[in-house]
Protein backbone atom coordinates (compact mmCIF):
# COMPACT_ATOMS: atom_id res chain seq x y z
CA UNK A 1 0.00 0.00 0.00
CA UNK A 2 1.42 3.41 -0.99
CA UNK A 3 2.07 6.03 1.64
CA UNK A 4 0.72 9.49 0.92
CA UNK A 5 2.73 12.36 2.35
CA UNK A 6 1.42 15.89 2.76
CA UNK A 7 2.91 19.28 3.62
CA UNK A 8 6.13 19.16 1.61
CA UNK A 9 8.49 22.08 1.05
CA UNK A 10 8.59 22.22 -2.75
CA UNK A 11 10.96 24.37 -4.82
CA UNK A 12 10.13 24.86 -8.50
CA UNK A 13 13.13 25.81 -10.63
CA UNK A 14 11.66 27.62 -13.63
CA UNK A 15 8.40 27.77 -11.73
CA UNK A 16 6.92 30.86 -13.41
CA UNK A 17 6.65 29.06 -16.75
CA UNK A 18 3.60 27.44 -18.33
CA UNK A 19 3.85 24.18 -16.42
CA UNK A 20 5.43 25.72 -13.35
CA UNK A 21 2.86 28.36 -12.44
CA UNK A 22 -0.04 25.93 -12.90
CA UNK A 23 1.77 23.36 -10.76
CA UNK A 24 2.74 25.88 -8.07
CA UNK A 25 -0.86 27.01 -7.65
CA UNK A 26 -2.14 23.42 -7.42
CA UNK A 27 0.53 22.44 -4.88
CA UNK A 28 -0.19 25.45 -2.68
CA UNK A 29 -3.90 24.63 -2.80
CA UNK A 30 -3.09 21.16 -1.44
CA UNK A 31 -1.25 22.58 1.56
CA UNK A 32 2.35 22.30 0.39
CA UNK A 33 4.86 25.10 0.97
CA UNK A 34 5.93 26.37 -2.45
CA UNK A 35 8.88 28.47 -3.59
CA UNK A 36 9.56 29.55 -7.19
CA UNK A 37 12.90 30.47 -8.75
CA UNK A 38 12.71 31.90 -12.27
CA UNK A 39 14.64 34.58 -14.16
CA UNK A 40 11.60 35.28 -16.42
CA UNK A 41 13.87 35.12 -19.48
CA UNK A 42 12.82 31.93 -21.31
CA UNK A 43 9.31 32.09 -22.81
CA UNK A 44 8.53 34.71 -20.22
CA UNK A 45 8.31 38.47 -19.73
CA UNK A 46 11.92 39.26 -20.68
CA UNK A 47 11.51 37.27 -23.90
CA UNK A 48 8.91 39.72 -25.16
CA UNK A 49 10.48 43.10 -24.40
CA UNK A 50 10.90 43.85 -28.12
CA UNK A 51 8.07 46.14 -29.20
CA UNK A 52 8.00 44.45 -32.62
CA UNK A 53 7.47 40.95 -31.25
CA UNK A 54 4.40 39.38 -32.84
CA UNK A 55 1.45 39.12 -30.44
CA UNK A 56 3.46 40.86 -27.73
CA UNK A 57 0.37 42.28 -25.99
CA UNK A 58 -1.26 38.86 -25.85
CA UNK A 59 1.82 37.24 -24.33
CA UNK A 60 2.51 40.02 -21.85
CA UNK A 61 -1.06 39.90 -20.61
CA UNK A 62 -0.88 36.13 -20.11
CA UNK A 63 2.50 36.31 -18.40
CA UNK A 64 1.38 39.06 -16.04
CA UNK A 65 -1.69 36.98 -15.25
CA UNK A 66 0.58 34.10 -14.26
CA UNK A 67 2.43 36.34 -11.80
CA UNK A 68 -0.85 37.75 -10.48
CA UNK A 69 -2.13 34.24 -9.78
CA UNK A 70 1.09 33.29 -7.97
CA UNK A 71 0.86 36.48 -5.91
CA UNK A 72 -2.80 35.82 -5.05
CA UNK A 73 -1.81 32.39 -3.70
CA UNK A 74 0.99 34.06 -1.68
CA UNK A 75 3.63 31.94 -3.39
CA UNK A 76 7.17 33.23 -2.96
CA UNK A 77 8.66 34.09 -6.36
CA UNK A 78 12.42 34.70 -6.53
CA UNK A 79 13.38 36.41 -9.78
CA UNK A 80 16.85 34.91 -10.02
CA UNK A 81 18.82 32.96 -12.62
CA UNK A 82 19.07 29.23 -11.86
CA UNK A 83 22.44 29.19 -13.63
CA UNK A 84 23.84 31.24 -10.73
CA UNK A 85 24.94 28.57 -8.26
CA UNK A 86 25.62 30.90 -5.34
CA UNK A 87 22.24 32.65 -5.51
CA UNK A 88 20.43 29.31 -5.90
CA UNK A 89 22.29 27.97 -2.88
CA UNK A 90 21.41 30.97 -0.72
CA UNK A 91 17.71 30.81 -1.57
CA UNK A 92 17.36 27.05 -1.15
CA UNK A 93 19.49 26.93 2.02
CA UNK A 94 16.86 29.08 3.74
CA UNK A 95 13.99 27.01 2.33
CA UNK A 96 15.52 23.52 2.77
CA UNK A 97 13.33 21.82 0.17
CA UNK A 98 11.98 18.30 0.54
CA UNK A 99 11.30 18.27 -3.20
CA UNK A 100 12.91 20.19 -6.08
CA UNK A 101 11.05 20.18 -9.39
CA UNK A 102 13.40 20.92 -12.28
CA UNK A 103 11.49 22.80 -14.99
CA UNK A 104 14.12 25.29 -16.18
CA UNK A 105 14.81 24.69 -19.88
CA UNK A 106 14.32 25.97 -23.40
CA UNK A 107 10.98 24.29 -24.09
CA UNK A 108 10.77 24.39 -27.88
CA UNK A 109 12.54 21.87 -30.11
CA UNK A 110 12.86 24.24 -33.10
CA UNK A 111 14.44 26.94 -30.96
CA UNK A 112 16.82 24.38 -29.44
CA UNK A 113 18.13 23.40 -32.88
CA UNK A 114 18.63 27.07 -33.80
CA UNK A 115 20.39 27.99 -30.56
CA UNK A 116 22.00 24.90 -28.96
CA UNK A 117 24.28 26.95 -26.68
CA UNK A 118 21.39 28.65 -24.90
CA UNK A 119 19.50 25.36 -24.73
CA UNK A 120 22.46 23.62 -23.10
CA UNK A 121 22.97 26.50 -20.68
CA UNK A 122 19.35 26.62 -19.51
CA UNK A 123 18.81 22.85 -19.53
CA UNK A 124 21.95 21.15 -18.22
CA UNK A 125 23.68 24.00 -16.35
CA UNK A 126 20.57 24.62 -14.28
CA UNK A 127 20.11 20.88 -13.70
CA UNK A 128 23.67 20.47 -12.45
CA UNK A 129 23.18 23.33 -9.99
CA UNK A 130 19.93 21.79 -8.79
CA UNK A 131 21.48 18.37 -8.24
CA UNK A 132 24.55 19.70 -6.47
CA UNK A 133 22.34 21.66 -4.08
CA UNK A 134 19.82 18.80 -3.68
CA UNK A 135 22.44 16.48 -2.24
CA UNK A 136 22.78 18.80 0.78
CA UNK A 137 19.17 18.11 1.78
CA UNK A 138 18.60 14.71 0.14
CA UNK A 139 15.80 16.43 -1.77
CA UNK A 140 13.59 14.38 -4.08
CA UNK A 141 14.34 15.78 -7.56
CA UNK A 142 11.51 15.58 -10.10
CA UNK A 143 12.98 16.14 -13.56
CA UNK A 144 10.94 17.18 -16.58
CA UNK A 145 12.19 15.30 -19.60
CA UNK A 146 10.18 14.90 -22.84
CA UNK A 147 8.59 12.42 -25.21
CA UNK A 148 11.23 13.66 -27.67
CA UNK A 149 13.79 11.37 -26.00
CA UNK A 150 12.22 8.42 -27.85
CA UNK A 151 13.00 9.92 -31.25
CA UNK A 152 10.98 8.31 -34.04
CA UNK A 153 8.48 5.92 -32.48
CA UNK A 154 9.14 2.40 -33.77
CA UNK A 155 5.69 1.30 -32.57
CA UNK A 156 2.33 3.04 -32.34
CA UNK A 157 2.63 2.98 -28.52
CA UNK A 158 5.83 3.45 -26.51
CA UNK A 159 6.32 2.72 -22.83
CA UNK A 160 9.08 3.72 -20.45
CA UNK A 161 11.17 0.68 -21.40
CA UNK A 162 11.18 1.61 -25.10
CA UNK A 163 14.56 2.53 -26.56
CA UNK A 164 15.50 6.21 -26.41
CA UNK A 165 17.01 7.46 -29.66
CA UNK A 166 16.56 11.28 -29.88
CA UNK A 167 17.28 12.94 -33.23
CA UNK A 168 17.60 16.67 -32.40
CA UNK A 169 19.28 18.97 -29.88
CA UNK A 170 16.22 19.26 -27.62
CA UNK A 171 15.56 15.55 -27.19
CA UNK A 172 19.25 14.74 -26.87
CA UNK A 173 19.79 17.25 -24.06
CA UNK A 174 16.65 16.03 -22.26
CA UNK A 175 17.95 12.46 -22.43
CA UNK A 176 21.37 13.64 -21.25
CA UNK A 177 19.61 15.19 -18.25
CA UNK A 178 18.02 11.83 -17.44
CA UNK A 179 21.43 10.13 -17.46
CA UNK A 180 22.99 12.85 -15.30
CA UNK A 181 20.12 12.52 -12.82
CA UNK A 182 20.68 8.75 -12.55
CA UNK A 183 24.42 9.28 -12.12
CA UNK A 184 23.84 11.64 -9.17
CA UNK A 185 21.58 9.01 -7.67
CA UNK A 186 24.27 6.34 -8.08
CA UNK A 187 27.02 8.50 -6.57
CA UNK A 188 25.18 10.59 -3.97
CA UNK A 189 21.94 8.68 -3.42
CA UNK A 190 19.72 11.60 -4.50
CA UNK A 191 16.15 10.31 -4.94
CA UNK A 192 14.67 11.21 -8.31
CA UNK A 193 11.69 10.81 -10.62
CA UNK A 194 11.78 11.39 -14.37
CA UNK A 195 8.66 12.71 -16.13
CA UNK A 196 8.09 12.45 -19.88
CA UNK A 197 5.18 14.67 -21.01
CA UNK A 198 3.97 15.18 -24.58
CA UNK A 199 2.27 17.87 -26.68
CA UNK A 200 1.01 20.00 -23.81
CA UNK A 201 -1.71 22.61 -24.21
CA UNK A 202 -3.72 24.84 -21.92
CA UNK A 203 -4.38 28.27 -20.47
CA UNK A 204 -1.64 30.92 -20.42
CA UNK A 205 0.79 29.01 -22.64
CA UNK A 206 3.11 31.29 -24.68
CA UNK A 207 5.60 28.61 -25.81
CA UNK A 208 4.05 28.46 -29.29
CA UNK A 209 3.12 24.82 -29.02
CA UNK A 210 0.92 23.63 -31.86
CA UNK A 211 -2.41 23.90 -30.01
CA UNK A 212 -1.65 27.48 -28.95
CA UNK A 213 -0.56 28.58 -32.42
CA UNK A 214 -3.73 27.18 -34.03
CA UNK A 215 -6.04 29.13 -31.71
CA UNK A 216 -3.90 32.25 -31.88
CA UNK A 217 -4.16 32.34 -35.68
CA UNK A 218 -7.85 31.42 -35.69
CA UNK A 219 -8.95 34.24 -33.37
CA UNK A 220 -7.02 36.76 -35.48
CA UNK A 221 -8.20 35.40 -38.82
CA UNK A 222 -4.68 34.42 -39.86
CA UNK A 223 -3.69 31.48 -42.01
CA UNK A 224 -2.70 28.25 -40.23
CA UNK A 225 0.28 26.41 -41.70
CA UNK A 226 0.79 22.72 -40.98
CA UNK A 227 4.33 21.35 -41.30
CA UNK A 228 3.52 17.94 -42.72
CA UNK A 229 0.37 16.24 -43.98
CA UNK A 230 -1.70 16.75 -40.82
CA UNK A 231 -1.94 12.98 -40.33
CA UNK A 232 1.05 13.05 -37.97
CA UNK A 233 -0.02 11.95 -34.49
CA UNK A 234 0.77 13.38 -31.06
CA UNK A 235 -0.32 12.40 -27.58
CA UNK A 236 -1.93 15.78 -26.80
CA UNK A 237 -2.08 16.39 -23.04
CA UNK A 238 -4.09 19.03 -21.19
CA UNK A 239 -2.11 20.86 -18.51
CA UNK A 240 -4.46 19.85 -15.67
CA UNK A 241 -3.84 16.15 -16.29
CA UNK A 242 -0.07 16.67 -16.16
CA UNK A 243 -0.34 18.69 -12.93
CA UNK A 244 -2.47 15.96 -11.35
CA UNK A 245 0.20 13.42 -12.28
CA UNK A 246 3.02 15.46 -10.74
CA UNK A 247 1.09 15.80 -7.49
CA UNK A 248 0.67 12.01 -7.40
CA UNK A 249 4.44 11.61 -7.87
CA UNK A 250 5.24 14.11 -5.15
CA UNK A 251 2.87 12.53 -2.63
CA UNK A 252 3.73 8.87 -3.30
CA UNK A 253 7.01 7.36 -2.06
CA UNK A 254 6.71 4.59 -4.66
CA UNK A 255 7.40 7.17 -7.39
CA UNK A 256 11.08 7.48 -6.47
CA UNK A 257 13.75 6.12 -8.83
CA UNK A 258 11.13 5.69 -11.53
CA UNK A 259 10.41 7.14 -14.98
CA UNK A 260 6.84 7.95 -15.97
CA UNK A 261 5.11 8.91 -19.19
CA UNK A 262 2.56 11.52 -18.09
CA UNK A 263 0.27 12.15 -21.05
CA UNK A 264 -3.38 11.56 -21.92
CA UNK A 265 -2.37 8.11 -23.14
CA UNK A 266 -3.94 8.24 -26.59
CA UNK A 267 -2.64 9.97 -29.69
CA UNK A 268 -4.61 12.06 -32.18
CA UNK A 269 -3.63 13.50 -35.53
CA UNK A 270 -2.98 17.18 -36.15
CA UNK A 271 -6.01 17.15 -38.45
CA UNK A 272 -8.19 15.89 -35.60
CA UNK A 273 -7.12 18.86 -33.50
CA UNK A 274 -7.97 21.13 -36.43
CA UNK A 275 -11.44 19.58 -36.70
CA UNK A 276 -12.14 20.62 -33.11
CA UNK A 277 -10.92 24.12 -33.91
CA UNK A 278 -13.14 24.30 -37.00
CA UNK A 279 -16.22 23.61 -34.85
CA UNK A 280 -15.48 26.80 -32.93
CA UNK A 281 -14.59 29.14 -35.82
CA UNK A 282 -16.63 29.80 -38.93
CA UNK A 283 -13.75 29.96 -41.40
CA UNK A 284 -10.14 28.81 -41.08
CA UNK A 285 -7.56 29.06 -43.86
CA UNK A 286 -5.19 26.06 -43.68
CA UNK A 287 -2.05 25.37 -45.74
CA UNK A 288 0.46 22.53 -45.63
CA UNK A 289 4.25 22.62 -45.98
CA UNK A 290 7.21 20.27 -45.62
CA UNK A 291 7.71 18.66 -42.24
CA UNK A 292 10.90 19.56 -40.38
CA UNK A 293 13.36 16.66 -40.64
CA UNK A 294 14.24 16.96 -36.94
CA UNK A 295 10.63 16.49 -35.85
CA UNK A 296 10.27 12.80 -34.98
CA UNK A 297 7.30 10.65 -35.94
CA UNK A 298 5.41 10.01 -32.73
CA UNK A 299 2.21 8.49 -31.42
CA UNK A 300 0.79 7.26 -28.10
CA UNK A 301 2.74 7.14 -24.86
CA UNK A 302 1.55 4.33 -22.60
CA UNK A 303 0.55 5.60 -19.16
CA UNK A 304 -0.08 2.12 -17.74
CA UNK A 305 2.90 2.40 -15.39
CA UNK A 306 1.62 5.70 -13.95
CA UNK A 307 -1.87 4.19 -13.59
CA UNK A 308 -0.57 1.13 -11.75
CA UNK A 309 1.95 2.78 -9.42
CA UNK A 310 0.42 6.23 -8.91
CA UNK A 311 -3.27 5.78 -9.64
CA UNK A 312 -2.95 8.32 -12.48
CA UNK A 313 -6.26 8.90 -14.28
CA UNK A 314 -6.15 11.57 -17.01
CA UNK A 315 -9.56 13.22 -17.40
CA UNK A 316 -9.29 15.41 -20.49
CA UNK A 317 -9.56 13.77 -23.88
CA UNK A 318 -8.62 16.03 -26.77
CA UNK A 319 -12.16 17.11 -27.56
CA UNK A 320 -12.90 18.08 -23.95
CA UNK A 321 -9.55 19.68 -23.12
CA UNK A 322 -8.99 21.54 -26.38
CA UNK A 323 -12.54 22.91 -26.49
CA UNK A 324 -12.06 24.17 -22.93
CA UNK A 325 -8.79 25.83 -23.94
CA UNK A 326 -10.33 27.40 -27.07
CA UNK A 327 -13.21 28.88 -25.07
CA UNK A 328 -10.82 30.32 -22.51
CA UNK A 329 -8.61 31.83 -25.24
CA UNK A 330 -11.52 33.46 -27.04
CA UNK A 331 -12.68 35.14 -23.85
CA UNK A 332 -9.13 36.27 -23.11
CA UNK A 333 -8.76 37.65 -26.65
CA UNK A 334 -12.06 39.52 -26.41
CA UNK A 335 -10.99 41.13 -23.13
CA UNK A 336 -7.75 42.27 -24.78
CA UNK A 337 -9.60 43.75 -27.76
CA UNK A 338 -11.67 45.86 -25.38
CA UNK A 339 -8.54 46.90 -23.49
CA UNK A 340 -6.47 47.89 -26.51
Amino acid sequence: MSVKIQNKRVALIGGAGFIGHNLAIALKSRGHSVLVIDNLAINNILSFTNQNTKNRNIYWSMLNKRLDLLHQKQIQVNIEDARNYNLMSMILDKFKPDVIIQLAAVSHADQSNKDPHTTFDHTLRTLENTLDIAKNYNSHVIYFSSSMVYGNFVRDVVDEESKCDPIGIYGTLKYSGELILKAYNNVFGIPYTIVRPSALYGERCVSRRVGQVFIENAVQGNRINIKGTGFEKLDFTYINDLVDGIILILENENSKMETFNLTYGKSHSINQMLEILQKCFAKIDITYSTKDKFTPSRGTLSVDKARNILGYKPKYNLDLGYTKYINWYRKFWESLEKKY
